[in-house]
């Protein structure tokens, strides 16, 4: 949950981003490397940026090379470090201090040269602070631009979560009850978190439009600026996107949320196109994921870790970045917002859905599937793999105490955890946790307690001795405050001999508890 909250005004509105948190994380570490942070159009990476230099540093220089003809002759020379910094000043009229001046990128796509010279600031200039950003990064690594691989940290930045919305829109005290785990209150004020919820399906996650819809309460207006975004994301689509691809690429967008009206909303290139195939809009669906204007999310019929391995490539589910977007671009009116709960069943709970996954994209380290059986009689919404365990997610957008597909997925997987997520208020069974929807990011909590719960001792303990796994007791105490070990320390922390060191390294190794890294001499390990 919300450990740092960064707060700024404008216009007498509160904006919040928790993802400032990172990057003062990132201005910390000693091994710092150039910082780049994706995201689709519009999702407020500059902003974030501008303000963390304001924040943070005594200084901020802001370098946008979209159209910008001196900046981009200047990277074309060459990529000396003391050259580039000279001209940077030249152009800003601000003398960069080490340590005490943000440098900022933005665009860099527009320059691919810009995101060479990362890997020599990064080796020979570490001293300087440097974050990027670019809308359509992804699209110019698929085109053939070379990321300096190893020598750059990633920030991916979404729309605002529902919580950033709840802070957003002056409702941070609502989201205390959240964090505390206040069932109770929670209960109580059951009315405002549904209300909270059903602007947040309207409005969305985009910046600008939370921020007028903080101002004003104009639902007019916001839709007026979603359908603005909308235009935007097209007129991309013909200025940067391939000429052939073009058509398939409206297509294929426009056709998302009639695709997600479907009862299991499996994408199927026939709605995009009668006739069509997929070899047909490969790049084009390539294309989307790349800008960050869409999540996919594959099947997995066989959920096994890790289920990157199962996934069924051909079959897959397509959300839009924004729940917001997804209501415009279907023209959903406003006056849903006073009917009762109708507006969580819309399109057969398509929009309960996009407005979960939106949560969940948002959790580090977390691969998100769906689960199908070979029969059809059983699916999963959400599998979440957190790399050391599987958590089921069944997504209802009412009042819906059945949980069918939930139990026949227990009797045959037996996960240590269900979660069911409705309208229902919070309750916690002996297999199946019940969250409410304005309580979706708590499986962040969840998903941090199945992986710190999984031990080094729940792994082949049949196979190991007494002492074996008493030993392996201390080596887990070990790990809990260090990532690598090595066979000295083994020797010392153990009290065993290099040889006994040696054999229960390897055994470890081979069981799929630690990982071996580097060469023979000097080989360190570190739990898989």
């Amino acid at each position: 949950m919300i450990c740092f909250i960064h707060k700024v005004m404008k216009r007498g509105v509160c904006m919040y981003r928790i993802a400032i948190e990172n990057l003062y994380e990132w201005k910390n570490k000693k091994n710092r490397k150039p910082l780049v942070i994706q995201g689709a159009r519009q999702v407020g990476k500059t902003w974030l940026m501008k303000e963390f230099g304001e924040k943070a540093y005594k200084n901020t220089v802001y370098i946008n090379f979209d159209s910008n003809s001196n900046m981009k002759e200047l990277f074309e020379v060459d990529l000396d470090v003391d050259r580039l910094i000279m001209g940077i000043e030249l152009y800003s009229g601000i003398k960069i201090v080490p340590e005490e001046t943000l440098i900022i990128f933005d665009e860099v796509q527009e320059v691919p040269r810009v995101i060479s010279s990362l890997k020599y600031f990064y080796e020979n200039a570490q001293q300087y602070h440097i974050v990027c950003a670019g809308s359509l990064l992804g699209v110019a690594l698929h085109e053939g631009t070379s990321f300096p691989v190893g020598k750059i940290d990633f920030l991916k930045l979404y729309p605002l979560s529902f919580e950033e919305f709840l802070l957003a829109t002056g409702n941070g005290n609502f989201l205390k009850l959240i964090e505390n785990n206040d069932y109770q209150m929670i209960k109580v004020f059951r009315q405002k978190f549904i209300d909270m919820l059903k602007y947040y399906y309207f409005v969305g996650g985009m910046p600008e439009c939370v921020l007028h819809f903080s101002e004003n309460k104009d639902f007019n207006e916001v839709r007026e600026i979603q359908k603005r975004i909308l235009l935007a994301y097209e007129q991309d689509f013909s200025k940067h996107a391939p000429n052939e691809i073009v058509p398939r690429l409206r297509m294929l967008w426009n056709s998302i949320p009639s695709q997600l009206t479907k009862e299991n909303k499996k994408f199927i290139y026939g709605l995009v196109r009668e006739g069509a195939r997929a070899k047909e809009y490969e790049m084009a669906l390539m294309w989307l994921i790349d800008c960050g204007l869409i999540y996919k999310v594959n099947r997995v019929n066989n959920p096994k870790l890790p289920l990157k391995a199962y996934g069924d490539l051909k079959a897959f589910k397509l959300f839009l970045l924004d729940t917001g977007l997804l209501t415009c671009m279907t023209g959903l009116n406003q006056s849903t917002l006073i009917e009762g709960n109708k507006l969580f069943v819309e399109f057969k709970g398509a929009l309960t859905e996009q407005y979960v996954l939106q949560q969940l994209v948002t959790i580090e380290n977390l691969n998100t599937y769906y689960y199908t059986n070979d029969r059809g009689s059983c699916e999963i919404d959400f599998l979440l793999d957190n790399g050391e365990s599987i958590i089921p997610v069944e997504v209802k957008a009412e009042v819906n105490l059945k949980a069918k597909s939930l139990k026949i997925y227990k009797e045959k997987y037996n996960p240590e955890i269900s979660v069911r997520i409705s309208m229902n208020d919070y309750k916690k069974e002996e297999w199946l946790l019940n969250l409410p929807l304005d309580m979706t990011e708590e499986i962040r909590n969840i998903v941090k307690k199945e992986k710190n719960d999984l031990k080094m001792t729940d792994i082949l303990t049949d196979k190991m001795t007494d002492k074996e796994l008493q030993r392996l007791k201390i080596l887990e105490v070990y790990f809990e405050k260090n990532n690598y070990i090595d066979n000295s320390e083994v020797q010392k922390i153990l009290n065993v001999s290099d040889s006994t060191a040696r054999r229960f390294l390897n055994k470890l190794v081979k069981g799929g508890i630690l990982e071996a890294i580097g060469e023979k001499k000097g080989r360190k390990y570190r739990k898989k």
